[in-house]
């Protein structure tokens, strides 16, 4: 009965998702919706609209969203299943054990529902906070009162964290990292375009707005300047995104006494007992010169001024928990100013995202008993292989490596783990204590539980069947730290897997993902660690040269798209994943061919398109979107992907499979045949 029941409700999502996307069910397979066609454009000329441009016009932003795209569909999706979920646990009768999944989620999901008490509390949860600032007579007292916070989830201008050491990924080690801005990244604030100005203006009238809340009205002007001017300052020693992206320009490591010497200005020990830090022998500092800047500006500034800063640190923390003003007047900056969406989403969808946020592998127990097909991971896994089998042929087949560096890269790829669906062992909550009647004190322990549980691990193995990611996620990832690649259930669902779609649609859907997820490991960042994980240079000098070569051409090609007038993708940010999408579609398409064997399908019968011709819009169809400016803008700046649309003009300019399959000409757009500038990895 049991397994009936979970088929009766797959087969319901999937009618959902069947009439989101449209598939024509043609026969046994469905094939590609021609719906979601643009055939006004030329798929040479510009294959992204004629994939997706009907999906498009028929698929507006919604005035709750800043980007309406397959990945914002199927998140809402699961948080649909999973607010089913959840009020199905607030109406059952059997009371849930205490510490179970069933009793923390049920009783998170209460408080989080309870928006009287919130209202009716205001700012009062924090008033103890706010008191014990106030009271702070010099930078001492204020330095360990942050260290104290850091337990409760609240920010300063560095940050400490464990996880496995780059150099020795079998052991934690403590990392500090430059921390502090509230603008989305550096550029906000020291790059002085129109729009930059506009936002730095809209940020200090924030300030005001949010400071109003626990500062006397003389005070709320000169605080909120002061905060971003103190920001500024901080964000003008700060390494930039692109620079972060060198694992050796971020791997500085420091034994304790070394570290105290080397960035004395604050008084270390007194911070790591004040934080409840166990104790350690060594530290990497991920960006050394920040925090010896950012000491000398902590020494330079005046008291007030930090303990204004501190305070919107408190304030911005936990914004969220507090009244539902104040919670719409953080979104109105950061979700409005910044992205551009209209309205908040309804208060019932704001809840169950907060449960899904931070009680994600909780949920994520409950959500795969019902939404999980075994099937789906036997196909996904054996996509994995064969995939990785063409890769190691494209491997030995390579004209510009040598073969030490090839034995080198065999070896990686051979070791490379893979994790589907859920995790084989979830995550121990039992030190975890949720009550039903207060939120802020829920998300104060859900802090402290994750601080104490991350801190914990010092000293300890990095233990390799941890996730990093929830099963209802809508994503996917490469560990370097342990050369592995993992895919959620939350994306094991149309368009990017559906097992009732023809193959070709799936190859270039899931495993195009399966095949950028493979190339992180051997892309400008993942080739630096090796089979075991470790940052360690397993290349010939040559070797190096003439790969890094190759990647250069992938960031001027990408530095040639504009998005907006005036407007470029920053292809040193994006050069890592857009050598993963290249190297991606390239494995998956062979891997059909592979898979397909003497007997691919033949013609056009099924939708109209050839099987090569479905492969690509596959690909292209996981991309559609439509995306506000502001949020366009807002991730040209500050994300490592290229936007949906270059995703999938970039790599197949690249690929004369993809020329093939559409029969387009030299000359066309979408044909990149000049050498010099065609880019060719693997």
């Amino acid at each position: 009965m049991k397994s009936m029941s979970k088929r009766a409700v797959f087969a319901g999502v999937s009618v959902v998702i069947l009439a989101l996307y449209g598939f024509n069910q043609l026969g046994e397979k469905k094939g590609y919706n021609k719906e979601n066609l643009d055939t006004t454009v030329d798929p040479c000329t510009d294959f992204y609209t004629y994939a997706i441009g009907g999906w498009q016009k028929r698929n507006p932003i919604p005035s709750t969203e800043s980007r309406w795209a397959v990945f914002n569909i199927l998140a809402q999706q699961n948080e649909e299943r999973i607010a089913t979920i959840l009020d199905r646990l607030l109406t059952q009768k059997v009371k849930a054990s205490k510490g179970s999944a069933d009793q923390q989620v049920k009783d998170y999901y209460a408080t989080v529902l309870d928006s009287s008490s919130r209202n009716a509390k205001g700012i009062e949860p924090i008033r103890p906070f706010l008191d014990a600032l106030d009271a702070c007579q010099d930078k001492q007292e204020l330095m360990e009162l942050m260290a104290s916070w850091q337990q409760n989830g609240i920010g300063s201008f560095f940050s400490f964290y464990v996880t496995n050491d780059a150099k020795s990924s079998d052991e934690h080690i403590l990392h500090l990292s430059q921390s502090g801005l509230h603008l989305p990244d550096m550029d906000y604030y020291l790059k002085d375009s129109p729009e930059n100005k506009a936002i730095q203006e809209a940020y200090v009238l924030h300030l005001e707005k949010m400071l109003a809340n626990i500062l006397k009205e003389d005070e709320i002007n000169g605080a909120a300047k002061g905060i971003f001017e103190l920001e500024k300052e901080l964000a003008s020693i700060s390494m930039s995104r692109t620079e972060r992206r060198d694992p050796d320009k971020t791997y500085n490591k420091f034994e304790y006494g070394a570290f105290l010497k080397t960035f004395d200005g604050i008084n270390w020990e007194s911070y790591f007992a004040k934080s409840a830090m166990p104790n350690w022998q060594h530290i990497v500092v991920a960006q050394p010169d920040y925090l010896s800047g950012a000491i000398e500006i902590w020494k330079k500034q005046p008291l007030e001024l930090w303990k204004n800063y501190v305070r919107w640190e408190l304030l911005s923390s936990y914004s969220g928990v507090l009244s539902l003003q104040i919670e719409a007047d953080q979104f109105a900056f950061y979700a409005g100013v910044l992205k551009g969406t209209a309205e908040m989403k309804p208060f019932k969808e704001r809840a169950v995202k907060k449960v899904n946020g931070n009680l994600g592998e909780l949920v994520g127990q409950l959500f795969v008993k019902e939404h999980f097909s075994a099937d789906a991971k036997k196909q996904v896994s054996l996509m994995v292989e064969e995939i990785r089998e063409v890769f190691r042929e494209r491997i030995a087949g390579l004209d510009w490596m040598s073969d030490t560096t090839k034995l080198k890269a065999l070896e990686k790829l051979n070791a490379f783990k893979y994790k589907i669906g859920y995790p084989d062992k979830w995550r121990d909550h039992s030190g975890l204590d949720i009550q039903a009647e207060n939120l802020f004190a829920n998300d104060m322990a859900i802090n402290q539980f994750n601080y104490r549980r991350m801190m914990d691990k010092l000293g300890k193995p990095v233990d390799r069947e941890e996730w990093g990611m929830t099963p209802q996620t809508v994503n996917a990832y490469y560990s370097s730290g342990k050369n592995e690649i993992v895919f959620p259930a939350g994306i094991l669902q149309p368009p990017f897997y559906d097992p009732n779609a023809e193959d070709a649609l799936n190859y270039g859907g899931i495993g195009a993902v399966i095949g950028h997820e493979f190339s992180h490991g051997f892309d400008d960042k993942g080739s630096k660690f090796d089979a075991q994980g470790n940052l360690n240079n397993w290349w010939t000098e040559g070797d190096r040269v003439r790969f890094t070569e190759r990647t250069q051409k992938i960031v001027a090609q990408f530095e040639n798209y504009q998005v907006l007038d005036g407007v470029h993708i920053n292809g040193s940010l994006t050069q890592g994943e857009n050598i993963a999408d290249l190297a991606g579609l390239t494995l998956a398409y062979y891997a059909l061919q592979k898979h397909y064997g003497k007997n691919p399908p033949k013609g056009t019968s099924l939708d109209g398109f050839t099987w090569k011709q479905r492969f690509f819009l596959g690909w292209a169809q996981v991309w559609a979107q439509n995306i506000a400016e502001k949020e366009l803008r807002n991730r040209i700046i500050t994300d490592p992907h290229s936007p949906g649309k270059f995703r999938v003009l970039g790599p197949l300019s690249n690929l004369p499979e993809f020329w093939e399959a559409f029969a387009c000409k030299e000359d066309m757009p979408m044909v990149v045949k000049d050498e010099t500038r065609r880019v060719v990895i693997w």
